[in-house]
């Protein structure tokens, strides 16, 4: 399964939406990558491999998941990467 996305964090997958999106991605039974649309896929569950991708706010990032629970993974990570940080107080 596969899934074409757009980021919406500020920081893209750097800091802290890029821990959030590797966490999520280990949460799941799946085989999950992440590249951008025409480059080469990094493991997803890999916190040095996301953030060399450089992907940033309003890049496309294709996201490829393997396994029992892809489809829930797919949808996990796209709301990583959809939904804006918060501004912390």
């Amino acid at each position: 399964m596969e899934r074409t996305v757009t980021i919406v964090p500020a920081d893209g997958l750097h800091a802290r939406p890029a821990s959030k999106f590797v966490n999520k991605a280990n949460e799941f039974d799946a085989d999950c990558t992440v590249s951008l649309v025409d480059g080469d896929p990094v493991n997803a569950g890999s916190m040095l491999s996301v953030t060399t991708l450089n992907a940033r706010k309003g890049d496309e990032v294709l996201l490829v998941a393997e396994g029992d629970d892809a489809e829930e993974a797919l949808d996990a990570l796209t709301g990583v990467l959809t939904t804006p940080e918060e501004k912390e107080a």
